[in-house]
């Protein structure tokens, strides 16, 4: 709305003393967030500038939404940046590069969106430096998508800085935005507030009849109030309204509210009426422009009869009394006028320095096909796509594809719409795109793009094996036009049969594998990709033996392969799900497991990619529960889980379940399980069902629940899946030897030697060794389990390291080898107890005192008070980076950083980062005493 001098706000007490509490701690430093949500016209654009009165000695800047400019990428964004842009060469270089490509101020790779975000984070806490500072967006439901999503990112980023974001939101427009943050819902005033305001309008008291009629209609709308008040005395609302000024009783307030503010339009003059409708078409409210764009009409501004009528505001800017004038004005008009002011403004736009404006107007100046309209569009979504904006280059190509004369263009824009609509996750628009793209002729390289996108929207949609032919299909295209794109979608095709959990069968990975050797496909262009097709291929084809030499060779590639662009970074980042899998799976193969996640972490973290990181983190935090630093696991999983909630993601439960069940947390477990199977059932997830064997194998098995752990594990073994068939075959062997149905342990055993051999790694030989230990006697058993020690320790494999000395020494306690039992169970407390792993720690002790071991309890330390997040910035702390660096590393701000550190010196008992490597270095020992 037009700023004027602020009133009392009548009934809104509850409303300023939310915003004055939030003002309160924003001068104390603290991080503030609310979403102001209700209709329009309710007060919340009156509420922002109250907020923004009550401001004094703070720095404040704001955006606001325009519905005409939601096709614009970074449009509102830079609105809001703008004011600090002299600081853009104080943050980090990829944070700079981002936010100038953004911005269109530099050429570059397309940034990620979450980079961006995180940019602009560093940007507005910098601004914060001097003052705090006070964000207010209004009519956040018409920012352009990029910009309310990368809003919505630091909204959620912020911890410590000395920032408060105040979000402004139309319902029901804006209900599905800015979901989950703090909120405040503005309702309409009660009925002795509407009262007081209205009277307060008309300047003398109502009859109490008429106040109430005129308050129940307007529901108790501020705008609506005085707005259907304006102008008119007591008098004439008590007799009543004519025809013409009547707002009715029907419809929405907002509705009524935009009838009357059209109402107004029509004694207007004609010149007026058209400078009215220039200005609502232009977004930006550039009074200069305007005036060009009523020039090329010939129309003299005269904007006097508009002001007069409060309806809009000129000066160095155009402001609408309120959005709903703005709508009022622009659709009250006839189609060939909106054209005929599109084109105008079209003509009085800079080419040069507003090009995707232009050719925005162009199009809506357009009354059918045009070529050159649509070539237009096509050269904008192009420079969006460079920005980053997805979202606002699918819609432009979907424009462009409209306006498009000739068929064989019109097939190859509305296949791009399609593509870039299903990555800004717009998976239904995309399915209709690609409805309209199969209609026109394609080439055969489009074609197998066509088929291609049809089979990952099927996946998005349902992890099932259906979308694996598809996938099949466009790879076969593709190699019949003789594209690289075949090689790797052969390989996305075998990926989707290890998320949908099969390996046999017409629609299952061998197949997949089958067809992929035979195709002939052309390289792929890079060697890694290539090789690891060739590996997992030759898994799935020719068996253990020929495969995992095979897939070998594709480690040192996949490592070490130099990736110049940013489209390669992810392009790999895509490949590893797979590379990953494999490796810890038939290759037994925990360091190529620690170097790919690692990779994948260190490329994600580089170029921003927020949407790959989490499964990165996930993966990497694996490895390091079999290295048995559970907390170092703990803190990736954490990270994960708020990198995915700020994202708008879901979270990744796989680590989390596998760290509950070797921490032997049965109720966390028991919760995680019951969530994730059903997600799995719902979304065709087979491969996860299969994981769940492993994983409630490892669970009871720690617990010595062994009839529930061999049941779990079965489901694992029997599973026809790529992945934990060989992990849940050792989880098995134990709990069925354990529960004397040595057949079925035999059984899994021979699965289990054949699956290892080929691997020859330290961690499959040592599951090799230790499960045929436990179905063996004598010297043969004792040599087997100190085979299976020394191997895992050669793997680094460490929870099972323990666990061979856990079960080594309950083998030799049952032997009546009490002090080398003792021994090996000891060493096995110790180690479980530092992870730590409850369950498995418990057994141990009970093995112990079984031996006649008086066994002392770990001694807890500060340290591991701790949280995760603050452990995670305490090492990098202590590794001697600065507060900026771990902020990089984290997608944190610096402030949060140091907030960080001041909680983690308090708890240590510390007062700098000197100390920190001595503090985090002296925990606390487990031990046990003697019996003597």
């Amino acid at each position: 709305m037009i700023a004027s001098p602020l009133p009392d706000l009548v009934g809104r007490q509850r409303e300023c003393a939310a915003l004055d509490d939030l003002l309160v701690g924003l001068r104390e430093g603290a991080s503030r967030v609310l979403v102001l949500r209700g209709e329009a016209g309710i007060g919340k654009s009156v509420l922002l500038e109250y907020v923004a009165a009550q401001a004094s000695g703070l720095n404040v800047t704001r955006a606001r939404g325009i519905e005409a400019d939601m096709e614009l990428p970074y449009a509102s964004l830079h609105q809001l940046c703008a004011p600090f842009l002299d600081e853009l060469e104080e943050l980090p270089g990829p944070q700079r590069d981002a936010l100038r490509v953004a911005f269109g101020m530099a050429a570059g790779d397309p940034p990620d969106r979450f980079l961006v975000g995180l940019a602009v984070l560093s940007l507005l806490t910098r601004a914060s430096e001097p003052r705090p500072l006070l964000v207010l967006v209004d009519d956040a439901q018409w920012l352009d998508q990029v910009s309310l999503q990368t809003l919505e990112f630091v909204a959620r980023r912020l911890l410590a800085e000395a920032v408060a974001m105040v979000f402004a939101v139309r319902d029901p427009e804006g209900q599905a935005a800015l979901g989950g943050l703090p909120e405040l819902r503005i309702g309409g005033l009660d009925s002795a507030a509407a009262g007081e305001l209205l009277e307060a309008t008309v300047g003398g008291r109502l009859e109490q009849r008429v106040r109430d009629r005129f308050v129940a209609e307007m529901h108790g709308n501020p705008l609506a109030l005085l707005e259907f008040s304006r102008g008119r005395s007591a008098a004439e609302l008590a007799y009543g309204m004519d025809a013409s000024s009547s707002p009715g009783v029907q419809g929405p307030v907002a509705s009524r509210v935009e009838q009357d503010f059209a109402g107004r339009l029509v004694s207007l003059p004609e010149v007026t009426r058209t400078l009215l409708l220039i200005a609502a078409a232009e977004p930006v409210g550039d009074a200069r422009l305007l005036v060009r764009a009523a020039a090329s009409l010939k129309v003299t501004p005269d904007a006097a009869p508009a002001k007069a009528a409060g309806l809009i505001e000129f000066g160095e800017s155009v402001r609408f009394r309120h959005p709903l004038v703005r709508s009022a004005v622009y659709h009250g008009a006839e189609p060939e006028e909106r054209r005929a002011v599109h084109r105008a403004l079209a003509e009085a736009t800079d080419p040069v320095l507003d090009p995707d404006r232009r050719a925005w107007h162009a199009a809506q100046a357009a009354d059918g096909p045009d070529e050159e309209v649509a070539a237009g569009l096509e050269q904008a979504a192009d420079r969006a796509r460079r920005r980053g904006g997805i979202a606002a280059e699918a819609v432009l190509l979907e424009r462009a594809t409209e306006v498009t004369p000739d068929p064989w263009p019109r097939g190859r824009r509305a296949l791009a719409a399609a593509e870039a609509h299903f990555s800004a996750a717009a998976p239904d628009r995309a399915s209709e795109l690609a409805a309209v793209a199969e209609m026109y002729p394609l080439t055969a390289l489009d074609r197998a793009r066509l088929a291609r996108l049809r089979a990952r929207l099927l996946f998005a949609r349902s992890r099932s094996d259906e979308a694996a032919p598809l996938l099949l299909e466009a790879a076969a295209q593709f190699t019949a036009a003789g594209s690289p794109l075949a090689r790797e979608t052969y390989l996305e095709a075998i990926s989707a049969t290890i998320f949908a959990g099969r390996v046999h069968g017409p629609t299952g990975a061998r197949a997949a594998a089958i067809a992929a050797r035979g195709s002939g496909a052309p390289s792929s262009g890079s060697l890694a990709a290539d090789l690891l097709l060739d590996g997992v291929a030759a898994l799935l084809t020719d068996g253990y033996e020929t495969g995992v030499p095979a897939l070998r060779d594709a480690l040192e590639p996949l490592a070490r392969e130099e990736l110049g662009t940013r489209e390669a970074t992810v392009r790999w980042l895509l490949l590893a799900p797979v590379a990953l899998e494999a490796f810890i799976h038939y290759a037994w193969d925990l360091h190529a497991w620690d170097t790919l996640s690692s990779r994948a972490v260190r490329l994600a973290r580089d170029i921003g990619a927020l949407g790959t990181l989490p499964p990165a983190l996930i993966y990497a935090g694996g490895v390091h529960i079999h290295y048995g630093d559970f907390a170092k696991a703990d803190r990736m999983i954490e990270e994960a889980d708020a990198i995915a909630a700020a994202t708008g993601h879901a979270p990744h439960k796989y680590a989390a379940l596998v760290l509950a069940a070797w921490r032997g947390e049965a109720d966390v477990a028991a919760a995680l399980i019951e969530e994730a199977t059903k997600r799995a059932v719902q979304r065709g997830e087979a491969g996860l069902l299969g994981a769940m064997g492993y994983i409630q194998g490892v669970l009871f098995n720690g617990l010595a629940r062994y009839e529930e752990a061999m049941a779990a594990a079965r489901t694992g073994v029997e599973h026809d899946g790529f992945n934990f068939t060989g992990l849940s075959l050792v989880e098995h062997v134990e709990a069925a030897t354990r529960c004397g149905e040595l057949d079925q342990a035999r059984a899994s055993l021979a699965r289990l030697v054949e699956l290892t051999r080929a691997a020859d790694s330290g961690w499959a030989r040592g599951a090799s060794a230790r499960s045929q230990a436990l179905l063996t006697d004598g010297d043969e058993a004792d040599r087997l389990y100190r085979t299976a020690i020394e191997e895992f320790g050669r793997g680094g494999v460490a929870v099972e390291v323990a666990r061979s000395h856990l079960l080594y020494g309950e083998w030799l306690r049952r032997e009546r080898h009490r002090a080398l039992a003792r021994e090996h169970l000891r060493t096995a407390h110790e180690m479980f107890a530092a992870m730590p792993a409850h369950a498995f720690a418990e057994r141990a002790r009970r093995e112990l005192i079984a031996t006649g071991e008086h066994v002392r309890t770990r001694s807890a330390t500060p340290a591991s008070t701790l949280t995760p997040q603050e452990t995670q910035v305490a090492t990098l702390a202590a590794e001697g980076m600065t507060n900026a660096q771990i902020g990089a590393e984290l997608f944190i701000s610096p402030h949060t950083v140091e907030w960080h550190l001041r909680k983690v010196y308090a708890k240590l008992g510390i007062t700098s980062r000197r100390s920190l490597p001595d503090a985090l270095a002296g925990a606390g020992s487990a031990g046990t005493v003697n019996a003597g």
